[in-house]
């Protein structure tokens, strides 16, 4: 899993009869165990499922964090705005 999924971290190749999305920075990705949950907190407020929060997660935190950016290209906005990031 990556675990830091967001828009800077995916690269566009701009290939017009071929193009590619890359996914760099696996600085803080990890090994999926399905028989454990991971429980160190890593990512990016914006993107960051709430089961990371609660240090107790599996590699669906990358979806969650998949629809957010999905979220952001479509509105041109986050679907979140907390007080603070915690």
């Amino acid at each position: 899993m990556h675990r830091d999924l967001k828009p800077e971290n995916l690269l566009l190749d701009k290939d017009p009869n071929n193009p590619k999305v890359t996914i760099i920075d696996f600085g803080t990705s990890g090994v999926i165990d399905p028989t454990k949950k991971m429980s160190q907190k890593f990512g990016t407020p914006y993107y960051i499922a709430p089961e990371v929060l609660k240090k107790n997660y599996d590699q669906k935190c990358d979806l969650w964090s998949c629809g957010v950016i999905l979220y952001i290209l479509l509105c041109g906005y986050p679907p979140f705005n907390g007080a603070s990031d915690k």
